[in-house]
């Protein structure tokens, strides 16, 4: 049973901009920091953004800083990631995960939900 869908993704031209949602089950996002990760082809996965469960604390991988925005709407069960300023190498495929640990520990993928994935191509 998928517990975490991710939708957004597409085709953008460099410099353009994005906004992947993340909808969850009511019982997951209520207890859980919520996560953004990506992989790119023939490239280990790696740590994007996160955001406690209240929203007042976020954690970000240093390329995404100042181009990326993590929230969530706990009245939608539902987190996002604004994406702008977009380059080629951002190109990949993105995951949500939720997991009941804080946010340098979901930074390192310690998740227990993970979502199916939504596709970021970005052109030059």
């Amino acid at each position: 049973q998928v517990q975490l869908v991710e939708s957004g993704g597409g085709l953008v031209q460099a410099g353009g901009s994005l906004r992947l949602s993340c909808r969850a089950s009511r019982r997951i996002f209520n207890t859980r920091t919520m996560g953004w990760f990506r992989q790119a082809p023939g490239k280990e996965r790696e740590f994007v953004a996160a955001i406690n469960w209240t929203g007042g604390t976020l954690y970000y991988e240093d390329s995404a800083k100042g181009r990326f925005t993590i929230s969530r709407d706990n009245a939608k069960n539902t987190v996002y990631l604004q994406m702008n300023t977009l380059k080629p190498e951002d190109t990949a495929v993105y995951y949500c995960a939720a997991g009941p640990y804080g946010l340098e520990t979901i930074r390192l993928g310690h998740a227990d939900y993970w979502g199916q994935g939504t596709q970021v191509t970005v052109s030059s």
